[in-house]
């Protein structure tokens, strides 16, 4: 029987920012297993953005993170960003078309899907987060909660292996954050989240790993 490679591997990572006085990051190291739910807590400017910018590429480091056992550099961002989906805080970078249906297609079309299996991954993904309503919706009409899960709706149709969220309950209501707890306790896939939302925490999350 195959082992499988730990979904990622951090090996001494350290990162300052450009004129920054001290380190984002110093020496993390962290192997997380395929299909582990962990949750990266810390106080403000301990890192954990930076971290997750790490995981999909948008920054780089030496030695590289791996991904599955595919090192994070810059001959390999296309196959990380097929497997490694990241959904901002801010959902404005990643809702952006006229409707829900075309942002949920985005990824999938540019991936040369064709125009069935771009359909079929819509339908199932925006059903996955409990937004299957939403489809022929203006993303400007829809409250936080909703656009926090469409946004996890365009990761999720890209098919990828690891889910990563950056503080996914941040400024929802409770209902909101209601959704978005029941979305990510559905979610069968590593799973990493950057939060301070401890109850999020223990409702969603197998490990803590503090920065």
């Amino acid at each position: 029987m195959a082992v499988l490679k730990p979904a990622i591997v951090v090996r001494e990572l350290s990162y300052r920012w450009r004129a920054a006085a001290s380190p984002a990051l110093r020496n993390i190291s962290l192997t997380i297993e395929a299909g582990e739910s962990v949750a990266l807590v810390g106080p403000n400017g301990a890192g954990k953005s930076t971290l997750v910018a790490h995981l999909n590429g948008t920054l780089l480091s030496r030695p590289p993170i791996e991904v599955t056992g595919i090192p994070v550099d810059r001959s390999h961002l296309t196959e990380i960003r097929r497997r490694v989906g990241v959904v901002q805080q801010e959902t404005d970078d990643q809702l952006f078309m006229p409707t829900v249906r075309e942002d949920v297609a985005f990824g999938p079309r540019n991936a040369g899907l064709d125009d069935v299996e771009v359909e079929r991954r819509v339908v199932a993904a925006l059903e996955r987060v409990g937004a299957g309503a939403l489809v022929d919706r203006t993303h400007n009409t829809l409250s936080t909660g909703e656009r926090r899960r469409v946004a996890i709706a365009t990761v999720l149709s890209m098919d990828i292996e690891v889910l990563v969220l950056d503080e996914p309950t941040s400024n929802l209501d409770a209902r909101g954050r209601r959704s978005v707890v029941g979305v990510l306790q559905g979610v069968d896939k590593t799973m990493v989240v950057a939060t301070h939302d401890l109850a999020l925490v223990r409702e969603t999350c197998s490990r803590l790993v503090i920065l």
